[in-house]
């Protein structure tokens, strides 16, 4: 454990998850044990999976380049406004990444 996730756990009144590769950690093992569903179920309300679920369906026709942002807003029934927040964290990702995650959401779509 590296000394500032020690001095962390040392710490009564501080959290026991601190970063973010504390979430990441947790769902991996959670996707080990077959739980996580059970697990998303817990951490997240229906509108945050139903906002993430939005936010994959986004990212995956705008990977696709098939319809425009408004074409995506309206079969989606989100703002155009999400779609444009969408649309700009994609033009942060180097197009190896890009590549990456067009793979990952188009296998999650062949599994289906």
């Amino acid at each position: 454990m590296d000394k500032s996730k020690q001095q962390i756990h040392n710490d009564e009144s501080a959290p026991e998850f601190a970063n973010w590769q504390d979430v990441l950690t947790l769902l991996e093992h959670s996707c080990q044990q077959e739980q996580l569903d059970f697990l998303l179920s817990m951490l997240l309300t229906y509108d945050e999976r139903e906002a993430l679920l939005a936010r994959m369906n986004i990212l995956h026709e705008l990977i696709k380049g098939e319809r425009s942002q408004r074409q995506v807003s309206q079969m989606l029934g989100v703002g155009v406004a999400t779609i444009t927040r969408g649309s700009s964290e994609l033009k942060k990702l180097q197009p190896e990444q890009k590549q990456q995650l067009q793979a990952m959401l188009q296998a999650a779509v062949d599994k289906a």
